[in-house]
């Protein structure tokens, strides 16, 4: 008798398999996301005690000495191996309880940039010592730069006699980080935002999550 070609059956996945691989998908991206949230909010957190910390600095080098870091004109007296400020502006600036120049300065020599030099040999924040090392300037959890000024970084901010401001921080960051330490509006207040902080004004309305801004808070 000739035989008949019968086809072949198809071997494939059932609905039961399918469906267990599905959920084997959902709790594995379910652990991914869950552990970018909490990524971010330990980023948040970390700035978050920056901005908490500045001001420890400030008031345990003037419990110490009587004087402001960075300001401080007799610095070198008062901490071995510090430098004593010599710029911006003139001589009798030093001592004035005014932390002069930019909050991202690259110049060693300012007040603003030596404020990290004398609250470091004051053992009071960690970090190297030397102007001249690589990783003087300290940085956020992101990367961005850190630092302090007595002049308003944005125009409307009015309180604080000064100010802390760091870089690099994304606009979802940068609002989170304003619910926790002011009043949620990262135009107002004592913590703005802004795509530069030399000043000028804060950035209007709602911040992009996905573009990076300075943020900024008076103490």
């Amino acid at each position: 008798m000739p035989q008949l070609n019968l086809p072949r059956r198809q071997s494939g996945f059932t609905l039961i398999e399918i469906a267990i691989v599905l959920v084997i998908i959902g709790l594995l991206l379910g652990g991914i996301l869950k552990g970018q949230e909490l990524i971010n909010s330990a980023r948040v957190k970390n700035l978050s005690t920056d901005f908490r910390n500045v001001p420890v600095f400030i008031y345990g080098y003037q419990d110490k000495f009587k004087a402001l870091p960075g300001d401080d004109s007799a610095a070198s007296t008062h901490v071995t191996g510090a430098t004593n400020a010599s710029t911006p502006g003139a001589a009798s600036k030093r001592g004035d309880g005014v932390i002069d120049g930019n909050w991202n300065s690259a110049t060693a020599t300012d007040e603003s940039y030596l404020f990290w030099q004398h609250v470091r040999l004051a053992g009071l924040a960690p970090g190297p010592t030397s102007t001249a090392a690589a990783d003087y300037a300290p940085v956020n959890a992101l990367g961005g730069r850190i630092g302090i000024q007595s002049a308003k970084p944005f125009t409307g901010m009015n309180s604080g006699t000064y100010f802390i401001c760091s870089a690099g921080v994304s606009g979802k960051f940068a609002k989170q980080l304003d619910s926790q330490l002011d009043d949620g509006d990262t135009d107002a207040g004592s913590m703005q935002a802004g795509a530069t902080a030399d000043g000028t004004a804060a950035a209007n309305g709602a911040l992009d999550d996905a573009t990076t801004y300075t943020v900024c808070m008076g103490v």
